[in-house]
Formats: structure tokens, C-alpha cells, sequence
């Protein structure tokens, strides 16, 4: 048997593997004397670079019980160089049986690793157990914890403080001398309000943050405090000259642009904002962060303008780390070879501030690194050549040329690939419609570009930006990663405002501009899996399509309603037919925490797929990962793209009720992931946002007609049907009302003796038995009474609620004594059989009939779930055609039984006496089946009841009630 090895021959191999995975930092191992004040101290290995936190790692041989406290003992202590305290430190274990290794060099190569980080708050990740990875992966997360999340927050609020105080100088001047913020908003490209002014102080601002840490990198460029600093005599002059010295160097994707808003201003002006900038530049600087993991692009996201009608929500860092991750993951590329790393083209065509691009970067700078290369050989390639991105605003481009220039500040580049897309009315009086131009041509479009030299006829008072021809080919993508716009061009609430088509109502566009970009739209996305309702990220996905190559990568963050609504059925087909190795992640959670996007308020889904070769095989199955939560820092983001990738075993959807397979952080479950069909493009992929994977299986299961309840041994047929092969579905409320669509009717208040009648709007105090009142009239127009009949005959006694939230609201279906029309939340749904209308009732607002209209519905908000009018049709249901007389009779009498009993809102459906006498009534009586059934189905409830998307948060009884 080999002898045991000591501890410190598994550091030291530790580091040297560390050192070549690692090549920008010192890895120093079993030394003393580097902790000042306590020379003695001896560290089993420290990893140090210039511009990060020091982090040390202390390790054990199993079962490693000194570790933890020994790692907890070493922080807050201060590093002799350069005198930075120990922000984060990683407590170690080795295997078991590692020390018995005869060669430890090769032993450590292979070895999977336990660890944890504890920060100088006393936090640990995980919280409990311990994570696991090779040494490649504990040399990533010491490059992620070298800059702690919490420093760079604190940086990003010093500089969003320092922008708020400069930019009351321009609030002033916006009302003594108008003219000059016009003509910075005209710089911008935007128009002249308060969000333009915080925009062009925060370009001043990063452009001074830039300027700080670059000065002692160039003799030539004399920092702030000599150009800008309290005794200098006129600031603004010095800062001009020193920014045309910076932009002979290069640097113009950060100062040219910054350089023509400061000419701008009077030189007052200018100074009193260059020194309240300077300051927090310099207290920027002095954190040591302003390379740190997208700062500025953070701040930038939060003054970006026109984000009602763009709908650019910026991709929050952790996010878009994860995206990146399991994005650059799928990349067959050498990562050790810079040739083949240059020969990459990725591109983000709706770049904003760059998140997406800064993160793809930094995965493909890690890669190189961990395979022994030096990242920063690789930046002018990157810049030059890799990287494309495309925007509709100047600023955005311009901080996103600030952030990926930041990797490698000290390293030049010539013409970088960014570009700012023409939107809006032309000179030449046509449309354009941003980077979506780039549908028309495979190979060269027109655009601006703000960031080369060789393009620009001049500084302030001349043309800032050149129109160019550049090449963007279809199908010469490795990876196109993107955050598109969500904005739809349908929506009828924005009407009244003068906003037509709020797609393209950016800019102050004109009624005329919105139609003509509008009509644009439609000719470029004419064949492809754009549709109007989806809105802009559906013509996005489009174009991603377009222009990655076959055996290249597609990355989107994209509405929840991508794999849920009846709109982007056209982008499912597109996924499922034309990719491979795809992966769709969501979020189960509520509020804020359902999104991977800063401050959308709505569920977003990540998808990633590779598009197929010629010859290959399209997917057909897919892997569904629902998260409990977003993605909280980098550290969580590493190990949920490790969990999600390298996952072995899967559970199919069809598997029956035993969950997914569960993803763990230590010992925190992070979620859960399912293998589900990709086929069913039209009603949608519904195996998303669910907590527990075992609710999805139900549903799934019932959907096809089999009743699989959980702790069931095997699945019990039960006749389904989807709605449009039973009943009828009505008409949109717009055709009953709507001049536009020739509606007959006028509405208003109700009426007892009412001859059209109405289910209109919720009340959800008045929508808490399965029988609900009119709340509406409807009088027929004059000259239209030709047409009523018609629009009349599609009324009915059964409505489907449209608009079902959970916390608040009882029914799933509701019922009017008399026909009524249904209105914007009640559509009609009619059966050729009137005792079907008992049964239909009784059975939707049952445990299984709420659980199939929650799986068919598109559950992108909080407790909140929509079906369109066109969803429905596809919505499964009992099929009541294959009840028996007898049957039929009983769902009457069922309906009878609760027409005056009121039930509890969906999200307490569990711990609802008459919703438990209910499901018995409907399992037991109606369908027959036994009482152990009825039993499944009300731990079913419990189950439906708990999950994120229906609660809403909303706190609940902890015991469900079962009636006996």
C-alpha cells in the first residue's frame, strides 16, 4: 500500500495546477511572512493579482474538520502586498484516499473537490454542505470571488449618487438655455428630458472612471486630479486636452462620444460637473472595482430612455453570466489556441449596455486562461473581429464599448464591431426599424458605428457617427446570444396616447412614422417565426436564426410566453425543428425573483439551443430546468450552469408523478429539471416554472387522458378531450364592441331586464359561487341591428375566465343563468348539449379542472394565468361526450348542489371545505373512482397549491382539509 502523503504535497500540487488555470495571478503556497502584522501565519495557498482581492484557500484531508474555522480565522486579515484585506476565503476538502496517492501531481488532475466560501460578513455558499468540482472549477471560483459582490454594488451606488448630483446643473440649464441639452440629446440620439441629461452626465462620469485607471498606464495621460481637480483654472479646457490625447491612444468607444457632450456645456457649467464627477471617479478608483464584473453597464441600465415602448430590461449580471456559461458551454472550439478563438464571430443584435457581451467575453477569457493561455493576447481580436454588437441607442453602445473595452484597458485595438442601428424617419424620409434591417441582407447592411476612428469626419460640431457598410452574414455566427426587446406593435390600451403600433413609438415617433415602420416590419419578417402579438423578441429570435451558422449557438432571454403562448408558436417550431442539445430554464418564484432581467415584473425563460448541421436530426425532446429562484451572485450562477450542465440523469415528463431530477447548491435545492416533448409547438411546452416537476407530470398525464396521481402505483384512464373537440369557444369581446371590428354593440351598466346581457369584467367579491350576475348590457348601434343576430348567437351560459388570479379570484369557469355574451375576461363557451354546461362548470372548477387550465395557461406573472381566445380551443378538458345520461344527470345535480356555495380563492383550493366536498363530489360520484382516489387528488390540491405560480407568495394553511 503507498505511503501517506502529508497535506502540504496536496497544496502544492493544488497550486501549480492553479497557477497554469490562473496565469494573471500569484499562487503562492505554504508560505509565511505574507500577512502583515502577523509574519508567522502560514497560508496554505493565497492567490493575489493587481486589480483583485486577495483570496486564500485553506485545505484538509478529509474529514477536513479544522477547515472551516480555520478559513473563518483568516478573514479580515491584511495581505502584505499591497496591503488589501482578505474579503473571501475557501475552506478545502481533499477525497478520501487522495493522500495515498503515489503520484499526487497526477491524483490532484482528476480529483473532485469539496469546498465552500465565507465572506468577510460571515456569509457561506453554499449556506450548508458543500460544493463539488474539479481544480479547473475551484480555479473559477477564486477568479469570481476575488471581486466581492457586495464592493461592486457599493461602487455602482457611489457613481449613481455622484451622476444625480452632477446632473441638476443640467436640470438648471434645460430651463435657462434650452438650446445646448437640445443639442446633447441630439448627440444621444434621444429626446431632451431628465432621463437624457442623467444619460449624458453618466457617459461624462464613465468616461472620468476611465480616465482615472488608465492614467497610470500611459506617460502621456495626466490623471484628474491635474485636469479637473480644485485648483485648476478651467477644468472643461484641461479635460478636453486630456481626452484628445487619450482618443490619439484610442479608447473612442468610451471618449468620443463623452468628449462631444462636454463641449457642449459652458465651461461654469462644466466645471461645477466635472468636480462633482471627479470625486467619485477617484472614490471609484480607490475601491479598486472599476474593471469589476459590468459596474458601469449596471448604472447605465437604470437611465436608459424609452423603456415603456423598447422594452429593454437589462439582463442582470448573475444571469447573464449563467446564459453565457451554458451558452459558450456548447462552443467546439480550442480553447487553448488564440487562432481559433479570433476566428469566433458573436454577435448580440440588441446589445444595450453590453451585459450579454461583457459576459460571453469573460467565459471566453476564463476558458483561455484555465487551458493555459493569457487573456489579454486575445483583446484586440475580441474587439476587432469576435464581437458584434448592434443597438438603437448611441448611449448604450457607447457604455457597452466601455465595458468590453475594460477587460484589458491597457491593451489597444483599432475598429471594433459595435454599431448603433438606424431607427425611425430617415433623412432620405424612409423607416427604419434598428438592427431588424438586418433581416433584408445576408451579407452587408447600412449603420452607424461610433467607435472607429477612421469613420468619424470629426468631434462636436460635425458628424459624430458615419454611415458604413458592414458585413454581417447569415449563417456566420458561432453564437448569437441576446436579450431582445419585448414590445409588442397590438396593443390597444396605448391608443389613446397617439402610440399606433408601440413596437417602434421610441423616439417621439410620429402616428405615421409608427404605421410606415409598422408596414416595414412585416415585409422583413415576412416567412419567419416573428408574429405580431409576440411581439419584437419573436422577430429577434428571427434574426438570431438567420445569422448563426449551422453547428453555432442561439442564447435568448426571452418572455415566459416564448414556451407558453399561442403567439410565438411559430418560434417553438422554429426551435424544435432546427436545433439541438436544447435547454429552457425558469424561474418558479414570484415578483422580482421570477425574472432574469432587472425590472421587468413578469417570468422570463432562458433558451439555448445549437442549430443543426445538414443532415442532422432535429430535437425532439428538450431539458426543462425550474429554478426556485434567479440566480443571486457569480458563485450561484457557476454552480447552477455546472448542475444544469453536466447532469447525467434526467426524468422524463412522461415518467409518472416523481418529480425531476433535483439541482443542489451544497445542500440548498436550486430546482429541479425534466426531459420533456418539444412537439406540440402549438399549445406549448408547459413543463416551466414548476417547483415540484411531479404537478407537471400530473397534468401532462391527464392531458393525454390518464389520471397518475402522486404516491398512485400506476396511471387510471379518464376520457379528455381539448375544448374545441367538445364545445365552441366565443367570440373576442372586440367584436362585440369595437367600431374598428364592426361590433354591434355599445355597453354599459346592467340591467335586470337586460335583453343582451353580459359577463364582462372581474369582481372578484361577486365571483365566489359557480352562478355570477351580468355585470354588463349591451345596446345595439344604430344602422347595426342587421348584424346582431349573428354576434348574438354565440352567446352562451358557460364563460372560461381569461385572466385567472389565483390569489384572489374562485372560478375557472363561471356560469350565467341566462345566455349572456362574454366579455373581456368571460368569453363564451358553448356546447351543442345544455347539460353539458353542469358538467363543464362542475368538472373546471374541480382540483383537475383548475390544474389543466393552470398547465395550458401562460402563468407569466404572479398567481396569475392567461388563456387567449385561440389557446383555449387546445385547453383539456373532461371529455363530456363521453359521460352516460346518468352521468350527466348527476353533474346537474352536483351543479345544483353548490350553486349557493361559495368557495375560497384557487390559491387556498387545498384548504377549502366546499372545494374538498367538490373534488369528492366530481372524483367519487361523477367519475366513479374510489375513495383512495379522491384522497390522491386532495394531495394533488396541496401539491398545485404550493407552487409558486399560483400562491403568488401569498401565505397558506398548512393543512389541506379532506372530506370523508
Amino acid at each position: 500500500m503507498p505511503s501517506r502523503q502529508i497535506e502540504q504535497a496536496a497544496n502544492i500540487a493544488l497550486a501549480e495546477l492553479l497557477q497554469r488555470m490562473l496565469p494573471a495571478c500569484a499562487v503562492r503556497v505554504e508560505n509565511t511572512r505574507v500577512i502583515a502584522d502577523n509574519p508567522a501565519l502560514r497560508l496554505d495557498i493565497l492567490i493575489t493579482a493587481p486589480d483583485r482581492a486577495p483570496v486564500v484557500i485553506e485545505a484538509e484531508f478529509m474529514p477536513a474538520a479544522d477547515a472551516e474555522q480555520e478559513v473563518k480565522d483568516r478573514l479580515g486579515l491584511e495581505v502584505v502586498d499591497g496591503r488589501r484585506p482578505i474579503e473571501a476565503a475557501i475552506a478545502l476538502r481533499y477525497p478520501a484516499g487522495l493522500e495515498f496517492s503515489d503520484s499526487m501531481n497526477e491524483a490532484m488532475r482528476d480529483a473532485r473537490l469539496e469546498y465552500a466560501v465565507f465572506h468577510a460578513d460571515q456569509t457561506r455558499f453554499p449556506e450548508s454542505g458543500w460544493l463539488e468540482g474539479s481544480p479547473a472549477d475551484l480555479a473559477e471560483l477564486a477568479r469570481l470571488v476575488s471581486v466581492p459582490q457586495e464592493a461592486v454594488n457599493s461602487a455602482a451606488d457611489a457613481l449613481q449618487n455622484g451622476i444625480d448630483r452632477a446632473v441638476e446643473a443640467l436640470d438648471d440649464m434645460a430651463m435657462l438655455r434650452p438650446a445646448i441639452t437640445r443639442a446633447i440629446a441630439d448627440l444621444l440620439g434621444m429626446s431632451d428630458v431628465r432621463q437624457t441629461r442623467r444619460m449624458a452626465c453618466a457617459i461624462i462620469a464613465n468616461a472620468m472612471v476611465f480616465h482615472e485607471q488608465i492614467s497610470g498606464m500611459h506617460d502621456e495621460v495626466r490623471p484628474l486630479r491635474l485636469v479637473c481637480g480644485d485648483g485648476v483654472e478651467n477644468p472643461q479646457e484641461a479635460t478636453l486636452e486630456a481626452w484628445a490625447v487619450i482618443l490619439g491612444i484610442n479608447y473612442w468607444p468610451i471618449f468620443a462620444i463623452a468628449k462631444d457632450v462636454l463641449e457642449q456645456l459652458p465651461s461654469g457649467d462644466a466645471a461645477r460637473i466635472l468636480r462633482t464627477l471627479r470625486r467619485t471617479a477617484q472614490r471609484i478608483d480607490a475601491a479598486g472595482v472599476t474593471n469589476a464584473h459590468d459596474l458601469t453597464g449596471r448604472i447605465f441600465q437604470r437611465l436608459i430612455a424609452d423603456r415603456k415602448y423598447l422594452a429593454t430590461f437589462y439582463t442582470l449580471p448573475a444571469s447573464a453570466a449563467l446564459l453565457a456559461r451554458l451558452a459558450v458551454a456548447r462552443m467546439d472550439v480550442d480553447w487553448s489556441d488564440p487562432d481559433a478563438i479570433a476566428d469566433l464571430r458573436i454577435g448580440d443584435f440588441a446589445c444595450g449596455t453590453g451585459a450579454l457581451l461583457s459576459a460571453v467575453y469573460d467565459q471566453v477569457a476564463a476558458r483561455h486562461e484555465r487551458a493555459g493561455g493569457d487573456s489579454a493576447n486575445l483583446h484586440a481580436a475580441m474587439m476587432e473581429e469576435v464581437l458584434y454588437g448592434c443597438d438603437v441607442m448611441p448611449s448604450a453602445i457607447h457604455i457597452t464599448g466601455s465595458t468590453l473595452s475594460g477587460m484589458h484597458p491597457n491593451v489597444g485595438f483599432g475598429q471594433s464591431r459595435l454599431y448603433t442601428m438606424p431607427y425611425g424617419r430617415q433623412e432620405d424620409t424612409t423607416v427604419k426599424i434598428g438592427s431588424l434591417e438586418l433581416l433584408q441582407s445576408s451579407s452587408a447592411m447600412t449603420l452607424f458605428n461610433t467607435s472607429d476612428p477612421a469613420l468619424r469626419t470629426g468631434s462636436a460640431g460635425e458628424e459624430t457617427a458615419a454611415q458604413v457598410l458592414v458585413d454581417v452574414p447569415d449563417e456566420g455566427f458561432d453564437l448569437v446570444i441576446m436579450n431582445p426587446p419585448f414590445t409588442s406593435n397590438t396593443k390597444h390600451y396605448d391608443a389613446g396616447d397617439g402610440v399606433l403600433n408601440a413596437a417602434f413609438a421610441a423616439f417621439n415617433a410620429s402616428e405615421e412614422d409608427q404605421s410606415d415602420m409598422a408596414r416595414l416590419m412585416r415585409q422583413r419578417t415576412r416567412d419567419t417565426a416573428y408574429h405580431g402579438h409576440a411581439g419584437l423578441g419573436s422577430a429577434f429570435a428571427a434574426l438570431a436564426d438567420r445569422k448563426v451558422r449551422p453547428g453555432g449557438v442561439v442564447a435568448f432571454v426571452l418572455p415566459f410566453t416564448a414556451i407558453t403562448g399561442s403567439s410565438w408558436a411559430k418560434f417553438r417550431e422554429m426551435i424544435a425543428s432546427r436545433y439541438a442539445d436544447i435547454t429552457i430554464l425558469s424561474i418558479a418564484a414570484n415578483g422580482r425573483d421570477m425574472s432574469f432581467s432587472s425590472d421587468t415584473g413578469m417570468a422570463e425563460c432562458l433558451v439555448i439551443g445549437r442549430k443543426i448541421a445538414e443532415g442532422e436530426d432535429p430535437a425532439v425532446r428538450g431539458k426543462f430546468v425550474s429554478l426556485a429562484g434567479r440566480p443571486s451572485s457569480f458563485i450561484h450562477a457557476l454552480e447552477l450552469s455546472k448542475s444544469v450542465s453536466n447532469a447525467a440523469v434526467i426524468r422524463n415528463l412522461e415518467d409518472g408523478p416523481y418529480g425531476g431530477v433535483p439541482i443542489y447548491s451544497g445542500e440548498e435545492r436550486d430546482g429541479e429539471s425534466v426531459e420533456a416533448p418539444l412537439d406540440d409547438h402549438e399549445t406549448g411546452w408547459g413543463a416551466a416554472r414548476i417547483l415540484d416537476a411531479s404537478v407537471a407530470q400530473v397534468a401532462h398525464s391527464l392531458s393525454r387522458g390518464k389520471l397518475w396521481l402522486p404516491a398512485e402505483p400506476k396511471a387510471r384512464e379518464l376520457s379528455m378531450a381539448e375544448l374545441r373537440e367538445v364545445g365552441k369557444r366565443g367570440l373576442d369581446s372586440q367584436m362585440f364592441i369595437s367600431a374598428a371590428h364592426k361590433g354591434p354593440f355599445t355597453r354599459t351598466s346592467a340591467s335586470p331586464t337586460a335583453t343582451y346581457p353580459s359577463l364582462w369584467n372581474h369582481d372578484a367579491r361577486n365571483e365566489t359561487r359557480m352562478i355570477c350576475n351580468p355585470d354588463s348590457q349591451l345596446l345595439v348601434r344604430p344602422g347595426m341591428e342587421s348584424e346582431v343576430a349573428k354576434i348574438w348567437a354565440t352567446s352562451s351560459r358557460a364563460h372560461l375566465n381569461r385572466e385567472f388570479t389565483f390569489g384572489a379570484q374562485a372560478l375557472a369557469i363561471s356560469f350565467t343563468e341566462q345566455e349572456s355574451a362574454g366579455g373581456r375576461v368571460w368569453p363564451n363557451i358553448s356546447f351543442d348539449d345544455s347539460r353539458f354546461d353542469y358538467a363543464f362548470t362542475a368538472w373546471g372548477n374541480s382540483t383537475l379542472g383548475l390544474l389543466c387550465y393552470w398547465w395550458h395557461s401562460t402563468r407569466q406573472q404572479s398567481s396569475k394565468a392567461t388563456i387567449t381566445i385561440r389557446s383555449a380551443q387546445s385547453m383539456p378538458i373532461l371529455d363530456l361526450r363521453a359521460l352516460s345520461d346518468d352521468q350527466l344527470d348527476n353533474a346537474q345535480d352536483i351543479f345544483d348542489e353548490f350553486r349557493d356555495k361559495q368557495l375560497k380563492p384557487a390559491y387556498i383550493a387545498d384548504a377549502d371545505p366546499n372545494r374538498a366536498l367538490l373534488d369528492k363530489r366530481v372524483i367519487c360520484d361523477l367519475l366513479g373512482f374510489d375513495q383512495d382516489t379522491y384522497q390522491a387528488v386532495r394531495r394533488l390540491s396541496a401539491k398545485w397549491t404550493a407552487e409558486p405560480s399560483v400562491h403568488g407568495g401569498k401565505r397558506r394553511p398548512k393543512r389541506a382539509v379532506l372530506v370523508m
